[in-house]
């Protein structure tokens, strides 16, 4: 990489340390935070799913540029991702060759897999022998040393077992794919703009040295939005292995927003979401051919909330059209108690 390589200095300096503590009581419980990033986790940057991709893809193994729009805190984005091309390995993991020996290539976007990734990642960042910031005048740079062993140990953990290969193939992505936010609001001016891969730049090891120590270090570096978050303090801690434990991503995404907005939660001060700025925001159900499996899908994911303890109950009312057509359902949604506290626990953590 030719960007400056973090030194000791960069593993302890003040800001990475507030973003590396946690308010809460023993080391068990530190285990189970870690933090969300403004507006960067409000993006629906993971939202095509692989299965979307196979039919996207034209007959050379390309896929368009991905054009999204999303709201958050009442301004409106405009989101572009580029996709990655990787080349494609056979069983010998040699590159495979076209009949005129160029290489083979599919195109991906991040997705699912690629979601996992960065939130472990950014999960060994927190833990102060890995995570690193650069802020020396004009150059600001956050990221992870790790191993793939550690990654994938951490997956395992959390019910998410890839191979070495799976997590390879999604640094590949997360490392190789360009996503553009605009702000296009009239009262934008001062928002950010960003442009950059999803991981800035990643170094790594070959398959050679992989197979030999699985216990080599990488060293990835995030998005710029990652670095200005916490070099602004603008992140929230949240219960890290609650949220790896959903087993939908439209869950986790639904978990995400409430750890981002709902900043009052009480159980007397439910939160109430409608289905189409979950469609609209998330930008996971769009993929669905019929309404119905949409809803479904929806709703699926947020009872998913109930049982994994973030919610306690909700209320959903369907707002009804001409002859019964379904134009909205407004969910309105009862925090746990144990959500109640955590949020409580991070608005401490900020004003401390």
């Amino acid at each position: 990489m030719a960007s400056k390589l973090p030194t000791e200095q960069h593993f302890q300096n003040r800001q990475l340390g507030l973003f590396q503590q946690f308010l809460c009581n023993t080391d068990d419980e530190r285990q189970r935070f870690s933090n969300s990033i403004e507006l960067w986790d409000a993006v629906p940057r993971y939202s095509i799913s692989r299965q979307a991709m196979v039919k996207m893809r034209d007959e050379r193994g390309n896929l368009p540029l991905l054009q999204l729009e999303f709201e958050y805190r009442g301004t409106k984005f405009s989101v572009s991702i580029q996709a990655t091309q990787i080349e494609e390995k056979d069983e010998n993991n040699k590159p495979k060759k076209t009949k005129d020996g160029k290489p083979v290539t599919t195109a991906y976007y991040p997705s699912a897999n690629e979601e996992l990734v960065e939130e472990v990642l950014r999960k060994l960042a927190v833990d102060q022998e890995h995570g690193f910031l650069i802020n020396e005048k004009s150059t600001a740079r956050s990221g992870v040393v790790f191993s793939l062993y550690q990654l994938r140990e951490e997956l395992k953990q959390r019910g998410h077992t890839r191979s070495f290969d799976e997590i390879k193939l999604s640094l590949d992505i997360l490392s190789g794919s360009n996503i553009k936010i605009i702000a296009n609001s009239p009262t934008s001016i001062d928002l950010p703009f960003g442009k950059s891969n999803y991981l800035a730049a990643l170094t790594g090891v070959t398959r050679k040295d992989m197979t030999i120590d699985p216990g080599k270090k990488w060293m990835a570096q995030f998005h710029p939005f990652v670095t200005a978050s916490i070099d602004k303090l603008s992140y929230r801690q949240f219960n890290y292995h609650q949220l790896m434990s959903h087993t939908t991503q439209l869950a986790r995404w639904l978990h995400k927003q409430l750890i981002l907005k709902y900043t009052f939660a009480s159980r007397l001060k439910p939160f109430e979401i409608r289905y189409s700025t979950i469609k609209r925001d998330s930008s996971m159900l769009y993929n669905y051919t019929r309404p119905r499996k949409a809803q479904e899908a929806c709703d699926f994911s947020i009872n998913e909330l109930i049982t994994n303890g973030v919610l306690a109950t909700l209320e959903r009312r369907i707002e009804a059209g001409e002859r019964g057509k379904i134009l909205d359902i407004v969910y309105t949604l009862v925090p746990s108690n144990e959500f109640v506290a955590e949020v409580k626990a991070a608005n401490k953590r900020q004003t401390s």
